[in-house]
C-alpha cells in the first residue's frame, strides 16, 4: 500500500527544488536539509541537529536524538505540520514554505521544544533541559521542556520569548517577540499562565502567574497581565485591563494589532 500523500512535504520539496535552481549558492544547504531527505521528520532532524550542534553536542548525536523522538511519537511531526501551516496562513512575509523551515527561529525553537518535551515526559530531564538551554542560546527563545504547547502555534520574530515550566498554550495561538508567560515570584507548583485557543499575545506582553487568558482573547503590546482575562476580550495596559472585544473569534489567526475598544472609542 502506498503511503498517504503529504501535501506540506510535497510543497516544501517543490519550493526547495525551484530555489536551488534560482540560488545555486543555497543548493547544497537545500539538498542536505530537504531534497536528500525522505520526509519532513527526517528534514527536521537534519535541520535541528545542525542548528543546535556545538563542540559538546555533535551533529550526529543530535540527529539521532531528534529522529528517535520523531519516530517514537508521530504526533510531533503532525504538530510541526500544523505550525508550518500557521506560519503560511498568518505571516505575509513568509514567502515560500522553504523560508520558515530554513530561517524562522520561532519555528526552530518550537520544534526543539517539542522534542525536549517528549524527553521530559520520559524522565530524561537532564537531556530535555540541555536541549532547552541550547535552544535558548541559539534562538533567544526559552521554553521550559515541561510546558505544554498546542498545535498551530506561531511564534513571530521570536526574540526574547519566555514560556515557563507550568505554562499551557492552546491551539492556534500567535505569540510575538518579547512575550513572557512567567511566574510572579518564588512560588512553587502550578505557577504559570494558561493560554486559551486562538489568543493573540502581542509584542512585549507579559502574562504572569497561574491565571487563564480565555479563548479568543487579545493582549495588547507591552501589557502586563496579572489577572484572569475573560474569553473574547481585549486587554491593554500596565496592569492590563479589559477595554473591548476583538473583531475576530480567534484574533491569533488574523494578527490584527489594533486595540478593540467597546463603544467604538
Amino acid at each position: 500500500m502506498n503511503a498517504p500523500a503529504d501535501p506540506i512535504w510535497q510543497a516544501l520539496r517543490a519550493d526547495a527544488t525551484q530555489l536551488a535552481h534560482a540560488e545555486p549558492v543555497l543548493a547544497r544547504l537545500l539538498r542536505a536539509v530537504i531534497l536528500d531527505q525522505p520526509s519532513l521528520e527526517a528534514a527536521l532532524a537534519e535541520l535541528l541537529a545542525h542548528k543546535l550542534a556545538s563542540a559538546e553536542l555533535p551533529v550526529d548525536d543530535l540527529r539521532t536524538l531528534v529522529r528517535d523522538a520523531l519516530q517514537a511519537e508521530p504526533q510531533i511531526g503532525q504538530l510541526a505540520r500544523a505550525d508550518l501551516a500557521a506560519i503560511s496562513e498568518r505571516d505575509p512575509a513568509a514567502g515560500s514554505s522553504v523560508n520558515p523551515v530554513l530561517n524562522h527561529k520561532g519555528f526552530h525553537a518550537l520544534q526543539t521544544h517539542r522534542i525536549a518535551h517528549w524527553y521530559w515526559g520520559r524522565n530524561r530531564r537532564a537531556l530535555a533541559q540541555c536541549l532547552q538551554g541550547r535552544a535558548s542560546e541559539v534562538f533567544a527563545v526559552d521554553i521550559h521542556p515541561a510546558a505544554v504547547v498546542g498545535a498551530g502555534v506561531f511564534i513571530d520574530h521570536a526574540t526574547g520569548v519566555v514560556i515557563g515550566e507550568t505554562a499551557v498554550v492552546g491551539d492556534n495561538v500567535s505569540i510575538l517577540q518579547g512575550v513572557t508567560l512567567g511566574g510572579t515570584g518564588k512560588e512553587t507548583g502550578d505557577r504559570h499562565p494558561k493560554i486559551g485557543r486562538g489568543v493573540l499575545l502581542s509584542a512585549g506582553a507579559k502574562v504572569l502567574g497561574n491565571i487563564r487568558v480565555g479563548d479568543g482573547a487579545k493582549v495588547g503590546a507591552g501589557s502586563v497581565v496579572l489577572d484572569e482575562v475573560p474569553p473574547h476580550k481585549t486587554v491593554v495596559g500596565v496592569p492590563a485591563r479589559v477595554v473591548g472585544t476583538p473583531r475576530a473569534d480567534q484574533p491569533a489567526l488574523d494578527m490584527d494589532q489594533h486595540i478593540d475598544l467597546d463603544g467604538g472609542g
